[in-house]
């Protein structure tokens, strides 16, 4: 178990799952709500429950620990998030959480051409192929048929 406990692959199948509750829950959570007040009420959910983990685990850190490239490119990223949040609670509002979601999840083919680019990662032909299959099958969820 404590093996599991420090894979990637256990925390990224967590994170896809509740990444699925969220498309589900938010878009009945947003019905009757303004969709940039309903990430207001998010993003203050997320603060609490991440600063009770931070208690529970002892993981409290002093600011002066980050170096400032660390908080550069952390409020970078939390820039980042707020406006996925925003334009995805507005996005759902709009549309079918089925559609919504899997255009959404384009941000792995855009993660895989990102980190090609500017992190220098290289991804072999049957990645890129996989990576084109994600972003062919989140088009072809859009669709109307």
């Amino acid at each position: 178990m404590k093996t599991l406990l420090l894979s990637w692959q256990f925390w990224a199948v967590g994170s896809a799952i509740f990444a699925a509750l969220t498309a589900v829950f938010a878009k009945v959570g947003i019905e009757g709500v303004g969709s940039d007040f309903a990430t207001f009420i998010r993003t203050i959910v997320i603060l609490c429950a991440i600063a009770f983990m931070l208690s529970l685990s002892g993981g409290w850190q002093a600011p002066s620990t980050v170096t400032p490239r660390s908080w550069l490119f952390l409020i970078l990223s939390g820039l980042a998030t707020g406006a996925s949040w925003l334009c995805y609670f507005r996005a759902l509002k709009l549309g079918n959480a089925s559609q919504v979601a899997p255009v959404d999840k384009l941000s792995v083919v855009l993660v895989a051409a990102f980190a090609a680019i500017f992190l220098g990662e290289r991804l072999s032909a049957m990645h890129w192929l996989a990576v084109g299959l994600i972003a062919t099958g989140a088009v072809m969820l859009t669709m109307r048929i």
